[in-house]
């Protein structure tokens, strides 16, 4: 009998293994995804704030020293004929250009208003944001004083060719592509007219090459009252070169909307 109990005890322990319930493939796997899972949304989050942070330091770091380092430069000057660091402050009118600018920056789709400034934004993101276009503004203010001649005639010739072309484009049907190009070519003609031509007719004797020497002796006098500019190194045209680099390359890192 003992062994008939025991014989029966043990077909019942193998009828209970086979109804139990066996995972097949398909429930193994979704089972190790669910075990994984936090660790898969663990990493994700992880990236993403290293995202978020890279994105606020090249943001909010970076690119302000690259708009205030293009501020410095284009207010620098190397007086002739010691080289001497003179720093001149920009006109009321190069202020009054650089909002004209922004104005075309919004108009354009470069700038986004909405996206740099929100109502549902921490006040310091905001306070932050606008510590970037603070300095995106005087960087394009200090641009406009190293492009536009400080007096004479040419500082009103060439204040009137920037009024004219801000004042067509904030007409005209422009993206940022549009802008950008506009921008480049007009900033490298008055570079050019400023630090390659104004500056070989102003240069000291010696200096100023073939273009001094076809005006220097009857028209002289003449060219030296209406140009009225003062006389820099050679070295001006370099920072000032230095300055336009440093201004396109903060205006392509710019991101439309802080978010």
């Amino acid at each position: 009998m003992s062994e008939l109990t025991k014989t029966k005890a043990d077909l019942e322990d193998i009828e209970s293994v086979d109804d139990s319930p066996v995972m097949d493939g398909s429930d193994m796997s979704s089972a190790a995804a669910e075990t994984n899972s936090p660790r898969l949304l663990k990493l994700q989050d992880g990236s993403e704030q290293a995202r978020e942070r890279s994105r606020a330091v090249r943001l909010y770091l970076f690119l302000p020293i690259i708009f205030l380092t293009s501020a410095l430069l284009g207010g620098l000057r190397l007086a002739a004929p010691d080289g001497a660091f003179v720093f001149v402050t920009p006109a009321l009118l190069c202020l009054i250009f650089a909002v004209f600018m922004f104005a075309l920056f919004i108009r354009g789709g470069m700038i986004s208003i909405a996206g740099w400034f929100s109502d549902g934004a921490p006040t310091v993101q905001n306070v932050a944001s606008g510590a970037v276009l603070l300095t995106a503004y005087a960087a394009t203010a200090q641009v406009f004083n190293s492009l536009i001649p400080e007096t004479g005639l040419p500082f009103w010739v060439v204040a009137f060719c920037f009024a004219w072309s801000l004042w067509n484009n904030l007409f005209a049907d422009l993206d940022n592509k549009k802008l950008l190009r506009s921008m480049i070519a007009l900033f490298a003609f008055a570079f050019a007219a400023k630090y390659i031509v104004l500056a070989g007719i102003t240069a000291p004797a010696g200096e100023g090459g073939w273009l001094r020497s076809l005006i220097e002796n009857p028209a002289k006098e003449t060219m030296t009252w209406l140009l009225d500019l003062p006389r820099y190194t050679a070295g001006t045209g370099y920072i000032q070169f230095f300055c336009l680099a440093l201004y396109f390359a903060g205006l392509y890192i710019l991101p439309r909307s802080a978010r």
